[in-house]
């Protein structure tokens, strides 16, 4: 064995003892006001501090050296830092010999395997107990459906989820109260517990209303690879007095005065020239007691005013068909197309404070632009503090500008991302300003007027937007106002301000009982940068764990299954990386439910080979066949 160099020693203990001394001047400027932490999270709020002063420093050296000695190398010490380095600390003592005093004394901070049991318990006051086959808890965000159709809330709970995700930035009370409902009932169907979560939204930035394009609607059959016909276009017909939407989705809907559909029947025809000039016809194939279905075998562009002709055949003298005009009438009223606006690199997108529609590019006969494209947005304050030169995102980024001008009726932007032949935005699109410091409340009036509900309904809340201590402390007080301390507390980080004030947010959220953060990892990609997404979340990870706080893993977990009822193979393994924190969360779809089931069984499956960061080492199959068995 390698004889120890005394004066390496030393220097590796010289090195504890700084970083030591640093944990004490963290924990006592961090905590100076922790007289109003909860008392359930006094020593995780420590060891938060303590965390927090060891990574000021950049110990990759000392690590090397710790594990040549085959010693600790501090890379798994979050939930339990100070207990980590004195133990370090006594072993190289002992090795060094003359005993030198310790900068690592004091109140002793959480035991080694003590963090892991904190974060088991955090986790269980935050979701209720965890289902026998795995640790991870899974949330899944409800559809508008779920007010109305008990099976699917029944099928998720049955399925696996742990938590319903209530988002109200959609539907309000009395859609709300269904899905409550249907919750309540599913978990006593099901014996199994399952949370509420009610997510108020905060403030949204989002693109305005773009003026309405022409009302014209486009129909087509479905055809196979040689162009046939494998299944007709369905039309729904309604009358203009009294329209009825379509008992399904369909092709299109027409209107048509009551007196000219009082004469159709089944197997009647409809004959006209469609927005193109094209002859087309429709065949109505049944009846209901709201209206007509008709079928076509062709394309066609219906626009309101088309004059059409009901045809009936009939058998003449002869026992020829002939085909008889029973009535004219024309097609009423159709929605306008809603209209996009194709942005392309190099052009200027005006950002307007009026909230009036927006309107394309114009461009003159020789293609030279006349007028750059126009469009509101729903927080127009929001402008007011922004500065040329700083980055902006449209759209989950995937259309990117920079900020030229400001001035009191506009912010002009120049399009830096888009693809060759320009992007598409439309309106209603999220807007990312992660480079500009916006001081207005994440609490809008419409959040404060939805929490009396939450309160009395829900398990926990989601606070979305958040950004500051004063963020929290503004919940937490609106809270307490309506008797709501027992309400568990998601902090959703979803801007690079919230990222960078995560530890401070935390330590503000201390003071309720129960709480988590959920990673936004959408949002934080945008406003942090594609590049530094897995970097960010990996922090957030660390820093969470340190401070005993669950983590909800969420935006975009089997986006594929859910949507499309197949996954990719790179969500596949981004689910399982889902492992490391306490609870993920599921996007709704029309095949959500079968990816909770998948989920359910990637996470069971991954607990025997992963906990948080520390690899599980169960046996392998694949070791299985080399050499006798034990």
């Amino acid at each position: 064995m390698q004889e120890l160099d005394k004066d390496e020693l030393r220097k590796l203990w010289q090195q504890i003892a700084e970083i030591c001394r640093d944990m004490k001047q963290v924990e006592s400027s961090l905590l100076k006001r922790s007289d109003g932490i909860h008392k359930t999270h006094l020593r995780s709020a420590r060891n938060l501090a303590h965390y927090l002063a060891l990574r000021k420093h950049d110990i990759r050296g000392m690590q090397a050296e710790l594990a040549r000695l085959g010693l600790s190398s501090l890379g798994r010490t979050e939930s339990h830092v100070l207990d980590a380095l004195q133990s370090v600390e006594h072993v190289l003592s002992k090795l060094i010999g003359d005993d030198p005093p310790s900068s690592c004394d004091g109140e002793p901070g959480v035991l080694m395997g003590e963090g892991a049991e904190l974060i088991e318990k955090n986790t269980e006051a935050l979701f209720g107990s965890a289902p026998a086959s795995r640790k991870v808890r899974i949330m899944v965000t409800m559809a508008s459906d779920a007010a109305t159709d008990y099976e699917l809330v029944r099928d998720l709970v049955a399925s696996g989820m742990d938590c319903m995700r209530i988002n109200c930035a959609h539907d309000g009370p009395d859609v709300w109260m269904g899905m409550i409902q249907n919750l309540q009932r599913a978990r006593q169907e099901a014996g199994r517990n399952c949370r509420l979560l009610m997510d108020i939204a905060g403030p949204k930035l989002r693109t305005g209303a773009i003026e309405p394009g022409p009302a014209v609607v486009k129909c087509r059959p479905q055809r196979d690879v040689y162009g046939r016909v494998t299944a007709a276009a369905r039309i729904w017909i309604t009358s203009e007095e009294r329209p009825e939407s379509a008992p399904t989705n369909v092709g299109a809907t027409l209107q048509f005065p009551a007196s000219f559909l009082g004469k159709m029947r089944a197997g009647d025809g409809l004959r006209f020239r469609d927005a193109r000039k094209a002859g087309r016809s429709l065949r109505i194939t049944h009846a209901n007691d709201h209206g007509y279905w008709a079928e076509a075998r062709q394309t066609i562009y219906f626009v309101p005013g088309i004059e059409v002709e009901l045809t009936r055949n009939a058998r003449a003298p002869s026992n020829a068909r002939r085909t008889r005009i029973l009535a004219k009438a024309r097609i009423g009223k159709l929605p306008a197309t809603a209209q996009t606006l194709l942005l392309k690199q190099g052009e200027t997108l005006l950002l307007t404070r009026a909230n009036e529609p927006g309107k394309p590019t114009a461009y003159s006969k020789s293609g030279q632009i006349v007028s750059p494209a126009q469009i509101s947005v729903t927080l127009p304050q929001m402008l007011d503090h922004a500065k040329p030169g700083e980055p902006i995102w449209f759209d989950d980024g995937k259309i990117g500008g920079v900020i030229r001008a400001v001035n009191a009726d506009y912010v002009s932007v120049e399009i830096t991302q888009a693809r060759e032949k320009g992007e598409k935005l439309g309106a209603e699109k999220g807007i990312n300003l992660p480079e500009t410091q916006i001081d207005i409340p994440a609490l809008t009036d419409e959040d404060i007027a939805a929490l009396p509900f939450i309160v009395e309904h829900a398990d926990l809340i989601g606070y979305s937007f958040v950004r500051s201590e004063a963020d929290v402390c503004q919940l937490l007080e609106r809270l307490e106002q309506l008797k709501g301390q027992h309400l568990g507390l998601i902090l959703k980080i979803e801007t690079r301000k919230g990222f960078e004030n995560l530890p401070r947010l935390i330590l503000a959220a201390m003071r309720t009982e129960s709480l988590g953060i959920m990673i936004a990892r959408g949002d934080l990609a945008v406003e942090c940068g594609y590049q530094r997404l897995a970097e960010v979340q990996e922090e957030m990870l660390w820093i969470c764990e340190a401070a005993h706080v669950p983590v909800i893993w969420a935006t975009q977990v089997l986006e594929n299954l859910a949507k499309k009822g197949i996954p990719s193979r790179s969500e596949v393994t981004d689910a399982a990386m889902g492992e490391r924190a306490e609870c993920v969360m599921l996007n709704k779809g029309p095949y959500t439910v079968n990816a909770v089931r998948v989920l359910a069984d990637i996470l069971k499956r991954m607990q025997a080979h992963q906990e948080k960061k520390r690899a599980m080492l169960r046996p392998l199959r694949l070791a299985a066949s080399f050499g006798p068995a034990n």
